[in-house]
């Protein structure tokens, strides 16, 4: 089959287009005809190695996993032995590693059926952000009606589903972004939209609840001044960093989890987003349900995966970047 794959640590330079070996399915799996992959930070991060803390994990010296791409959406090809819930020919979305190829093998269980009102091209741009923002919203923010909630990072891949999310949960919701996004953040139903060029959020006077904070630009400090008395900062990634870090966005992050237990009436909460087929199931109900709708900044066909992961690279994207298989 045809994939995006790379054998060492670089700029989407080392990406390339080539046959690998078909994935082989194991008893619990599914194989996805894949149709459509979503580009995500994840996939810079994994691509460049970054931050260097990262590659204890990612590998040392070079990727474990060789074939980039998360998200995918597609039609089930085949299935494991000890797979009952879905069958060949089921349209699907879901995540795992290697998404960025004709084929890609997955978990039963990170794998749901496609929301109905979707094309292939949006349910892909979902499992990852949509999960991420559901997440951090629901379960760890624990986010009720009536709530203030702001979102730092509001026009990015999580960020315009949890607008949407924040919304579907009944709470009040202001999107932070630049000058360029702003009308894009009111259009998902944010109440209200600082323009961080203009604006800054920490010192406008607002308190929130809850800040959902997706771009790690901010220190704790500023942050808990938006903050209510007994108001909860949840903490997810930092997007594309500048690059040859050792700790990169993680910074923050870390510093976060070494704080939480200080933070006097604030709850400080880092979220590890995993892969959930319950959550898929969720994400699906409110798609069909018109309270969630992806957004796609544009789309590149597989070949051009490494263009796709450039252009998220030096920030010029909004929403979701798409590769059509």
């Amino acid at each position: 089959m045809k994939a995006i794959a790379q054998d060492r640590y670089g700029s989407p330079d080392v990406l390339e287009f080539r046959e690998v070996d078909r994935p082989a399915v194991g008893d619990h799996e599914v194989l996805v005809r894949v149709r459509a992959a979503a580009v995500n930070a994840r996939d810079w991060h994994l691509m460049r190695g970054d931050p260097y803390v990262a590659r204890l994990v990612l590998g040392l010296r070079r990727p474990k996993e060789r074939i980039r791409g998360t998200d995918f959406a597609g039609r089930v090809e085949a299935v494991g032995e000890k797979v009952t819930r879905l069958h060949p020919g089921d349209e699907v979305f879901g995540e795992a590693d290697g998404a960025f190829a004709e084929y890609v093998c997955a978990p039963e269980g990170a794998v749901a059926a496609k929301p109905a009102n979707l094309t292939f091209e949006q349910a892909a741009a979902v499992p990852l952000a949509g999960n991420t923002a559901l997440m951090g919203l629901r379960d760890l923010g624990r986010v009720r009606p009536g709530q203030r909630v702001l979102v730092n990072g509001a026009s990015g891949g999580v960020g315009t589903f949890a607008v949407q999310i924040a919304k579907a949960l009944g709470a009040e919701v202001t999107g932070v972004c630049s000058t360029r996004n702003t009308d894009l953040v009111r259009s998902l139903g944010a109440d209200h939209v600082v323009d961080y060029t203009r604006e800054d959020f920490t010192r406008g006077g607002r308190r929130h609840d809850l800040v959902f904070d997706l771009v790690g630009n901010r220190s704790l400090t500023d942050i808990r001044r938006a903050l209510t008395p007994t108001g909860t900062v949840v903490l997810s990634g930092g997007g594309v960093s500048e690059g040859g870090s050792v700790f990169g966005p993680m910074g923050l992050i870390l510093k976060g989890q070494a704080l939480s237990r200080f933070a006097g009436g604030h709850r400080l909460l880092v979220l590890t987003a995993t892969p959930n087929r319950e959550n898929l199931d969720e994400l699906r109900r409110l798609a069909e349900a018109g309270k969630v709708s992806p957004v796609i900044d544009r789309t590149y066909p597989l070949s051009e995966a490494s263009e796709a992961i450039r252009y998220l690279e030096v920030e010029h994207a909004r929403a979701k970047v798409v590769v059509t298989v």
